[in-house]
C-alpha cells in the first residue's frame, strides 16, 4: 500500500537543545494514525516538520510522495492543516473565512465545505470574535477540511468543542478515512485516540516511543492480575515485571509488565485458588511509557 506519510530519522532541533530526533513513521494511504504524548512531548513540532512549516535539521520526509523540505508547497496543497493554536481574523466570519481559504486554493465546488460547516454546527455569519472557544475551533476545522484534501493532519482538534460537536466530528473523520483521506491527528485525550484511531504512536521527550495498533500496546505492556489464595500469601515484591503490588484479605492484585515467565514461576511454588487477568485502558498504557506522569 502506498504510503501517505514518511519519515526516516526525522530531527527538528531548535536553539535551546528542544524539538524532536530520530522520529520514522510509515503511515500508509487511509489510515487514521492518532499520535499521543503529553504538552511539550514533540507533537506539533513533528507536525509542523511534515507541513515543512518547520525546517527539519536532519533526515528526510515525505507526506502524499512529495518531499518536505523540497517540495513543501505542493505538499501543503494536497494536506489539510489545523493548528493547536487556530489564529483567525477577528473582524471575518465564518464565511468570509471559508470564502478566502477557498479562494486562495483556486477551489470552485463549495459542495463538500459547505456540507461540512453544517454537520458540525459552524456559526458562519458572526463574526470570529464573537465566537466562544469552541465555535472557533468549528471555524479552524473547516478550513482544515474544506479543500477535501487527501491528507489531514490535525494537532489536538477536538480541543474546545461540546461533546455533540465531538462526536459529529469522529463520525466526519471515519467517513473520510472509508473514502481514502489519510488522518494524522495528535492529542492526548486518551479515549479518543483509543476510540478513532487504526494504530496509534507515543512521543516522549522528542523521540517516539512506540508505534502499534491499540490492541497490541495493550496486550504487549501491561495486563492487570487478581490471585485468590486460602492461605498465607505470597510475597511476590521481587518478581520481575510486578508493579503495583497490593493485598487485601486472601487476595493480591498488581500489574505484571513485559514477559510474563517469572510471574508463571513464582506462581508455580505457590499456586493461587483462583486467577484473574485483564487489559488495561489505553491509558494504562501510555502511563507506563510515561512512568506516571500526567497527560
Amino acid at each position: 500500500m502506498t504510503a501517505a506519510i514518511e519519515a526516516h530519522d526525522l530531527a527538528k532541533v531548535y536553539g535551546n537543545g528542544r524539538g524532536v530526533l530520530g522520529i520514522d513513521l510509515d503511515i500508509p494511504q487511509g489510515e487514521l494514525f492518532g499520535f499521543l504524548g503529553p504538552n511539550g512531548a514533540g507533537k506539533t513540532t513533528t507536525i509542523r516538520s511534515l507541513l515543512g512549516l518547520s525546517r527539519i535539521t536532519g533526515g528526510t520526509a515525505r507526506v502524499a510522495g512529495k518531499d518536505v523540505v523540497h517540495q513543501s508547497v505542493d505538499v501543503r496543497r494536497v494536506t489539510g492543516y489545523l493548528p493547536g493554536d487556530p489564529a483567525l481574523y477577528d473582524n471575518m466570519t465564518g464565511k468570509q473565512h471559508l470564502d478566502l481559504a477557498l479562494s486562495l486554493r483556486g477551489v470552485l465546488n463549495r459542495r463538500h465545505a459547505l456540507e461540512v460547516a453544517e454537520r458540525l454546527g459552524v456559526e458562519m455569519d458572526r463574526k470570529v470574535r464573537q465566537l466562544s472557544r469552541g465555535n472557533r475551533q468549528k471555524v479552524a476545522i473547516l478550513l482544515a477540511l474544506a479543500h477535501d484534501p487527501e491528507v489531514l493532519l490535525l494537532d489536538e482538534p477536538t480541543s474546545g468543542l461540546d461533546p455533540l460537536a465531538q462526536d459529529e466530528f469522529r463520525k466526519l473523520l471515519r467517513e473520510l478515512q472509508r473514502g481514502g483521506r489519510t488522518i494524522f491527528f495528535s492529542s492526548h485525550v486518551l479515549p479518543e485516540v483509543q476510540a478513532l484511531s487504526d494504530r496509534v504512536g507515543i512521543i516522549r521527550d522528542g523521540r517516539l516511543v512506540a508505534v502499534d495498533t491499540v490492541e497490541s500496546l495493550r496486550r504487549s505492556r501491561l495486563r492487570h492480575v487478581r490471585l485468590s489464595y486460602g492461605g498465607e500469601l505470597p510475597d511476590l515484591s521481587r518478581v520481575e515485571g510486578v508493579r503495583g503490588l497490593e493485598s487485601s484479605g486472601q487476595e493480591i492484585t498488581f500489574h505484571i509488565a513485559g514477559d510474563p515467565g517469572p510471574l508463571f514461576r513464582a506462581l508455580g511454588e505457590r499456586p493461587p485458588t483462583d486467577v484473574t487477568i485483564s487489559e488495561p485502558s489505553l491509558e494504562e498504557v501510555f502511563r507506563t511509557y510515561y512512568g506516571g506522569q500526567s497527560s
